[in-house]
């Protein structure tokens, strides 16, 4: 029997781990989940950001599980220790991500390396071990948070390795989606345009022109606008769904 519509973008009864998620688009993308039904863990690196972020959701009546931990030395440990404490995991939001603003010319090797390693390198590494876990338990989703920064070059300011990291993130989203699907595993791309967190400094007027005025709704999203779109690409309504890129930019790229 056909479930009815909104039945199946509900999370009930889903396990899912954020990483990043205590703030910014992370704690959003965390929220969101929670309101689905999905039974939710987020790690970060900070225990009491952590500790902060739990009790923002409490105030709400919601709950997660904090996990302190770094993903770039230890996914695979990570994800048992969401999967001990939600007593299995159905979804994966590689939400963690790190950007520097600068010129090619005066990137350090530091620099790309802690964009790389964070950005593609761990998310691989949280995704194979997910994958596992799914492939033993009959499937799972996988919703890596990607870029538009990937289908575009950012201006005015420069950033040449996050740009190059979420171009990896989406062609490893669409390579993954293909590999695992006879598992039952989904893998899809969230590509979002200027949002207003720590990491993307939208209010600053010298970024307005490029950032704002280019785009067809002149104004930036907030992280909660993002949550709907991480809910529907990991609900059974997208169970047809994968290998996608979801742009999600208020138009941005459309010129």
């Amino acid at each position: 029997m056909t479930r009815p519509v909104l039945e199946t973008f509900a999370l009930t009864g889903k396990k899912a781990l954020v990483t990043g998620g205590n703030r910014g688009i992370g704690a959003a993308l965390t929220q969101g989940l929670a309101e689905a039904g999905a039974a939710v863990a987020f790690v970060s690196r900070t225990a009491e950001a952590n500790r902060e972020a739990e009790q923002r959701l409490a105030d709400l009546g919601l709950s997660a599980v904090a996990l302190t931990g770094d993903i770039t030395v230890s996914a695979d440990t990570v994800v048992q220790h969401a999967v001990d404490a939600l007593g299995g995991l159905d979804i994966v939001v590689n939400n963690a991500g790190i950007c520097y603003h600068r010129p090619a010319l005066e990137v350090p090797d530091s620099e790309w390396d802690d964009v790389f390693d964070l950005n593609v390198k761990a998310l691989w590494q949280i995704s194979r071990a997910a994958a596992r876990h799914f492939k033993d338990r009959g499937g799972g989703a996988i919703v890596n948070i990607g870029s538009i920064s990937a289908i575009i070059v950012n201006r005015p300011q420069w950033q040449p390795a996050y740009n190059a990291s979420k171009a990896a993130v989406h062609q490893l989203t669409k390579s993954l989606a293909a590999e695992w699907a006879p598992y039952g595993i989904r893998v899809n791309a969230l590509a979002p345009g200027y949002v207003k967190t720590e990491m993307a400094p939208v209010d600053r007027p010298e970024f307005k022109a490029r950032w704002l005025d280019d785009a067809p709704q002149q104004r930036f999203a907030l992280p909660e606008e993002l949550a709907p779109a991480v809910v529907f690409l990991a609900c059974d309504g997208a169970r047809f769904v994968t290998g996608s890129v979801l742009v999600i930019d208020g138009g941005y790229t459309v010129y």
